[in-house]
């Protein structure tokens, strides 16, 4: 079984992004999990095209994407992604689109593949703060879990998919002064943990409770 987990470049301004650290973190390979990883720009306008080269590339049966909610408690496993494009700031190419759709005429939204509850529980169960997130806003983190989405719904090989929201780093904490932070080695393990769960659970992907269970 083949994993591909994707982490997104700095931004805003910051030196660091945690999901791309994390993702540099993964071993390569997680039980009989094969994990591939790659960096998406921070980009409305290229981070869905670098998505579906990997995955074209690698063919992999579970895609997670990553990317930072400063300001989260949790490990934040999205339920659903909007068809919208609200940026509150510019992207990395200095884009800031205000109500765009993400795909046009596009369905107006698109749930996760993975096992969401039970991912969240087996989080909870290692000592992990987890939850299921039911907004992942509407910046480029929301744009890349659409697309990723939309992709899945069409595309061949059935893919468990899915987008994972997590919490700034002490170090990001530190500079910007009482901001809520998780260690990198924790935010490691839940992605581990997501993978390990969702390679576990059978049936088809495209049925309800593949969706939100």
């Amino acid at each position: 079984m083949k994993a591909l987990v994707t982490g997104f470049e700095p931004f805003g301004g910051d030196d660091v992004n945690p999901s791309l650290l994390a993702v540099g973190k993964l071993k390569k390979r997680i039980g009989g999990i094969a994990v591939h990883t790659a960096q998406l720009p921070t980009s409305y306008a290229n981070s869905a095209k670098v998505l579906r080269t990997a995955i074209d590339k690698i063919k992999p049966d579970i895609v997670l994407c990553v990317g930072q909610a400063g300001g989260r408690t949790e490990l934040c496993l999205e339920r659903v992604a909007i068809n919208i494009q609200d940026a509150r700031i510019r992207d990395n190419d200095g884009k800031q689109p205000i109500d765009k759709p993400v795909v046009r005429d596009g369905p107006a939204a698109h749930f996760a593949t993975l096992p969401i509850k039970a991912c969240v529980a087996e989080m909870r169960k290692a000592g992990l703060p987890a939850a299921v997130s039911n907004t992942a806003g509407t910046f480029v983190c929301n744009h890349i879990f659409y697309a990723l989405m939309d992709l899945a719904a069409g595309h061949p090989i059935p893919m468990r998919s899915g987008f994972l929201h997590i919490p700034y780093v002490p170090e990001q904490a530190a500079r910007l002064g009482g901001a809520p932070s998780m260690a990198l080695d924790d935010i490691v393990r839940g992605i581990e943990i997501i993978l390990e769960v969702s390679a576990a659970r059978d049936g088809d992907i495209h049925t309800a409770e593949g969706r939100i269970s």
